[in-house]
């Protein structure tokens, strides 16, 4: 079988590569002080009062929305996306929490008063299954029977929720009118015993803390997904694929 020619970048001269890399370098960094502005967007967001009573199903039985603080202050809401049917829970989330979801990086965050914790639509037989699994050891909790993942966009169901990234999925072409769990991210901070969200993201704003990305986007053939703008010849599949 004949395998396919992958196409190389451009050879050069070393004083030809630092010129073009010092260009680079200049909208790398005006890149990474436009972010530093927008995390200070970010933190200066006005927030919203939950009053709606939403329960969860973990490990020592039934539990609040404040009750995931563990005490903290500050708590971020992995929405993990799971399919049943067939019966699967997000690769793309998985793959997040196998690399990331670690005692240490959980330490630091608890140093930042900030606990991280995931929850789906999926029993919560289903979720211990899978912890025991793969070795999970961060909070997991079921949300059936909540409205939680529709009141936060996180789930598209006709007559439960029809937004998606802050607009009607329907006017969004791309989800071809399909229902179910979608990419999402949620975080919450707490005053007491009040708790108010903060910031919610969706579709790749949730990339911010997918490390595999990160590091791809530095190679030459990136993320080799279909979507990339690539020069021809370069390694690509469907994102999905």
């Amino acid at each position: 079988m004949k395998t396919k020619e992958i196409a190389l970048p451009k050879i050069v001269s070393r004083k030809e590569w630092l010129v073009k890399r010092k260009e680079l370098l200049l909208e790398e960094k005006e890149i990474t002080r436009k972010r530093d502005e927008l995390n200070a967007k970010r933190r200066q967001l006005p927030m919203v009062k939950i009053e709606k009573e939403y329960l969860f199903e973990g490990p020592k039985g039934t539990v609040r929305l404040l009750d995931l603080f563990e005490g903290r202050r500050q708590l971020l809401v992995h929405h993990f996306m799971y399919f049943d049917g067939p019966d699967r829970f997000c690769p793309g989330c998985s793959m997040e929490a196998d690399q990331n979801y670690k005692k240490k990086l959980l330490k630091n965050l608890h140093d930042h008063d900030l606990t991280l914790a995931a929850v789906a639509l999926a029993p919560l037989s289903r979720i211990e299954k899978e912890k025991r699994v793969k070795g999970w050891d961060f909070p997991f909790y079921s949300a059936i029977g909540t409205e939680f993942n529709y009141d936060f966009q996180a789930t598209i169901k006709k007559g439960a929720n029809s937004s998606y990234n802050y607009q009607d999925a329907k006017n969004a072409e791309w989800l071809n009118n399909y229902e179910g769990d979608m990419p999402a991210k949620s975080v919450f901070l707490r005053h007491g015993t009040d708790v108010f969200h903060t910031y919610s993201t969706y579709t790749r704003g949730t990339e911010l803390v997918a490390m595999h990305y990160n590091y791809l986007d530095l190679t030459p053939y990136g993320r080799q997904e279909d979507w990339e703008d690539s020069p021809t010849g370069w390694p690509q599949k469907p994102t999905y694929g």
